[in-house]
């Protein structure tokens, strides 16, 4: 598959934040309407479709679609990036010719939401959570503390990633938290799991987002412009935080990184827009060291001088990210949405004209990873 071969040619979110009395099956049916309109489609046009943590054929079912090709994918946060990458094959291969893909999450309302039960056997309930590893504020102190000594960053270092995405989110009607924030409001917010203070971590919400992804060639008659697919990789690192090969890095970030740089024949030089995961501060520095922006020691001085920032050389997690926009349990669809808003100059607060956005995922803590390379203009 060449870059530029696949384009997402509609987008959309369905409300979020808090949305009470709406089922995750209609929030992913929601999205989904928005986003054919979006490309100037229906229902009918779509012969493929993915959803995470609900099945894929029960979300087709309930919409009417009669699809060739489905995903069910699911690992956590980062699923989305996979489905995009998986629906692109999919499209190549001529399985299928328009994929819908899907999120719908109740994170808050707990609205139509399955049961998310870890088996008694599984690794995770055997070797961690007897040991107090149990909710991700307390299963990420053991390597965010491990980085922060290694790397000589600080606790306010993971202050400046909230208040530089806070700069980008600032009177977002859309946003959780659309608040202009400093270093001493992060620090002085309740302590959750040290070093995590509450505004280190992600609000949980409600929403959903739904992508149409078609071949470049079906994606030009759209109403809108097409967002073109350049490169993408997917990887993991282990199920279990505890016994990752190195706490002050992950394996899968750098792994589906270099695969998503090498199919698109770009390096981090070429990119300028950066759409980093963040459930929580530390994973954007994890991520623009992993990926290659920047050293490890100098993440953190990196947000702090305004790199990240509006009118930073780095524009990165521009709707305010998953600390500020929203996240309903999984982000990994917000952050696609925000990439091809920004593409195509249609972002709450643009970070000037970017041709290029890199996507970032993770999931399942450090588990899964993903990265997709997306343009506005095709090679």
């Amino acid at each position: 598959m060449k870059p530029g071969e696949i384009a997402i040619r509609g987008a959309a979110e369905s409300r979020i934040g808090k949305v009470p009395g709406v089922s995750e099956l209609e929030l992913r049916a929601e999205a989904a309407l928005l986003a054919l309109a979006d490309a100037g489609l229906d229902v009918s046009d779509v012969d493929g479709i993915t959803s995470a943590t609900q099945s894929p054929l029960d979300v087709a079912h309930y919409m009417g679609i009669n699809p060739s090709w489905y995903d069910g994918t699911t690992v956590g946060g980062c699923s989305f990036l996979v489905h995009v990458r998986h629906a692109a094959a999919a499209i190549a291969a001529g399985h299928c010719e328009t994929v819908l893909v899907l999120h719908g999450e109740s994170g808050r309302s707990q609205v139509g939401r399955p049961p998310r039960v870890q088996p008694p056997d599984s690794l995770f309930m055997q070797f961690e959570v007897p040991y107090g590893l149990y909710a991700p504020p307390n299963s990420f102190t053991l390597p965010v503390l491990r980085f922060l000594k290694d790397t000589g960053n600080t606790q306010e270092h993971l202050a400046e990633v909230v208040v530089a995405q806070s700069k980008w989110g600032e009177g977002n009607p859309r946003a959780s938290r659309p608040d202009l924030v400093t270093v001493d409001d992060v620090m002085a917010s309740d302590m959750i799991a040290y070093p995590f203070h509450k505004l280190q971590c992600c609000p949980l919400t409600d929403g959903g987002g739904a992508l149409v992804v078609t071949s470049a060639e079906r994606a030009v008659d759209g109403p809108n412009a097409p967002v073109y697919l350049l490169g993408s990789g997917e990887s993991m690192d282990t199920s279990l935080i505890s016994v990752m090969d190195d706490l002050t890095s992950s394996k899968g970030f750098r792994q589906s990184g270099a695969a998503a740089f090498a199919e698109a024949g770009i390096t981090t030089d070429d990119v300028d827009h950066l759409m980093a995961y963040d459930a929580f501060a530390h994973l954007p520095l994890y991520m623009l060291a992993d990926l290659g922006f920047v050293d490890r020691a100098d993440v953190g001085a990196f947000i702090a001088e305004g790199n990240t920032s509006p009118g930073g050389r780095l524009p990165m997690n521009t709707n305010g990210g998953g600390l500020r926009y929203t996240h309903t349990g999984m982000y990994g669809m917000f952050a696609i949405q925000e990439a091809v808003r920004q593409l195509r100059g249609e972002a709450f607060r643009q970070a000037g004209t970017p041709e290029i956005s890199l996507v970032q995922g993770v999931g399942g803590m450090f588990t899964a990873a993903a990265t997709l390379i997306l343009s506005n203009r095709r090679p």
